[in-house]
């Protein structure tokens, strides 16, 4: 009788936990910490998360920039809080996958967060500035190695995928430049506007329009495949056999403070993949050159696990180490 009754309860408590974790609301404002400076696809996705959470709920959602040292400041920021749902984090793959090997003492770890959902995924893209004489990537190798050493690339910060992939590309490659961190995508796109900074790799939802408006040329992407927003730029692996095994795709997504309840980790994660399955969100992440990342919490933890462990190997072997701030 004692198991008849449980096996006959279990479903009822199933029902009324998901009934509890798609309807959580805060109740009050809500703040979405972002890492880098407005502009970039961290900051987008931050605000599109912002505002249809904001309208689901009819409760302000607030999103605040806080930059530097890639993300890691606002990540820091965001351990600190108290595990309501009252503060998250839009962050990415450099703060909650490459820093923790690129960054000694780094202030967190990744157990003080919880993986709430993915929002966005899609390859970068390198660029140069449509004034240069380099127009693909046999020349671009080609002025790398004469200008050994001498060659600057920008980035958004530190420890972000737009510093990490062309320090892989480079391994590959058995070249050399300099490193030029920015605080996000705009300084970083100005920077290759002017002339300051030799080339870029950042995510192609973010530097995208610059491509189309011709200010910038793309000279390949980091994924296995070309991007359908622009296909007539080769994939990087297709272009060199030093890049064959070369692979990239950048990521996004909503993290809180560890100890978050499951009911509001799973709400939260339920409303964020609500969005991400409407046509409408579809069709603008396929003109920022991006697809969703639909995810439960469970498989979101052991997705960003994998990506932690990947470009471990890659700053092992660059031998790269530095200070946070």
């Amino acid at each position: 009788m004692i198991t008849r009754r449980l096996t006959l309860a279990a479903p009822a408590l199933l029902l009324a936990r998901t009934a509890w974790a798609e309807n959580w609301q805060p109740g009050q404002s809500l703040r979405i910490l972002v890492g880098s400076a407005a502009g970039g696809t961290t900051d987008i996705m931050g605000r599109m998360v912002g505002q249809h959470l904001q309208v689901k709920w009819g409760t302000p959602v607030v999103v605040e920039n806080r930059t530097g040292a890639g993300g890691t400041i606002a990540t820091a920021e965001v351990v600190r809080q108290k595990p309501d749902g009252l503060n998250l984090l839009s962050g990415n793959i450099g703060s909650q996958a490459i820093a923790y090997s690129l960054y000694r003492n780094l202030s967190y770890r990744p157990e003080q967060l919880t993986d709430i959902a993915g929002t966005i995924t899609g390859p970068n893209v390198l660029v140069v500035n449509a004034a240069s004489p380099v127009r693909d990537m046999v020349q671009f190798a080609a002025w790398l190695r004469a200008e050994k050493g001498k060659v600057t690339f920008a980035s958004t910060g530190a420890g972000q995928s737009t510093h990490l992939s062309p320090v892989w590309m480079l391994q590959l490659l058995n070249a050399e430049a300099v490193h030029v961190p920015y605080r996000g995508s705009a300084p970083a796109q100005t920077a290759m506007l002017s002339g300051e900074t030799g080339f870029l790799i950042d995510n192609l939802t973010g530097v995208i329009e610059q491509i189309r408006a011709g200010k910038l040329r793309a000279l390949c992407v980091t994924s296995a495949e070309r991007s359908p927003a622009l296909p007539e730029v080769p994939a990087a692996r297709e272009t060199l056999p030093e890049l064959r095994s070369y692979e990239v795709d950048t990521w996004f997504g909503i993290f809180g403070p560890a100890g978050l309840p499951a009911a509001i980790t799973e709400g939260l994660n339920a409303d964020i993949n609500a969005w991400l399955g409407l046509d409408e969100t579809k069709r603008r992440f396929a003109e920022l050159g991006g697809r969703p990342l639909v995810k439960t919490p469970a498989a979101f933890t052991e997705f960003v696990r994998a990506e932690t462990a990947k470009w471990r190997s890659v700053i092992q072997k660059e031998g790269l180490e530095i200070d946070p701030n």
